[in-house]
């Protein structure tokens, strides 16, 4: 089954420098960038690179997932920042599972021989915050993933039309996996090694992000599968 790499970027220029000649492209059968209008010259990268790049009309990262599904050739997606933080080496594992019939499969941070990259938190805030939603996430409906939020994930282009995904934001990758648990998808995990961040800046805010996933959490419980 054929795949598509799709890049998610806003100012990454310097990921972009230091990663991209890394990133095992033959792995893949399309790469394709959706930006939020960058500003840095990441756009002018991609028109050196080939590469097509859609700008997103909608801003966020949730609308980034969705623009992605429409304009992605392939069924197999698979999500990618290269801001450092993500590892390219761990791309051919996912969509290797893909093809062994997962229709979710994400790159755990937490999983046994996995890492999480803590440096720029050192009061493990978001650490914890992300084990904890990823336990409301097993124990309300038994997902049994050990990273719920990683943005780092390969999916279906037919499975994730289905989840009819409204989060506009970071709680995008968050809600598709509880509404995949929901609608009984086959998910997978792959180990993942978080490496540190290149360059850009963190685009997600702590606080803001605990109150949109809590937000999103209650949403889920309250609107069961209809969706």
């Amino acid at each position: 089954m054929k795949s598509t790499l799709i890049l998610l970027t806003l100012n990454e220029i310097r990921g972009l420098n230091e990663l991209y000649d890394k990133i095992p492209i033959d792995a893949v059968d399309e790469v394709l960038a959706i930006d939020g209008g960058s500003t840095d010259g990441t756009l002018e990268f991609y028109k050196d690179k080939g590469i097509k790049a859609v700008v997103q009309e909608i801003p966020g990262r949730g609308r980034a997932f969705i623009e992605g599904m429409k304009h992605a050739k392939h069924e197999n997606l698979i999500f990618f920042s290269p801001d450092g933080n993500e590892n390219q080496e761990d791309i051919p594992k996912i969509v290797k599972k893909l093809n062994e019939g997962y229709d979710l499969v994400i790159a755990s941070r937490f999983m046994k021989g996995a890492k999480s990259d803590d440096s720029d938190d050192p009061l493990y805030i978001r650490h914890l915050g992300n084990n904890f939603y990823t336990l409301l996430v097993n124990l309300f409906w038994r997902a049994n993933v050990t990273d719920a939020i990683n943005g780092f994930r390969g999916i279906k282009k037919s499975k994730l039309k289905q989840l009819h995904s409204d989060a506009t934001g970071h709680e995008i990758e968050f809600q598709i996996t509880i509404r995949s648990t929901k609608l009984g998808y086959k998910i997978g995990e792959i180990p993942t090694h978080e490496l540190k961040r290149v360059g850009g800046q963190r685009k997600a805010n702590t606080a803001v992000m605990g109150y949109r996933f809590t937000r999103f959490f209650i949403k889920e419980l309250m609107n069961g599968k209809r969706f």
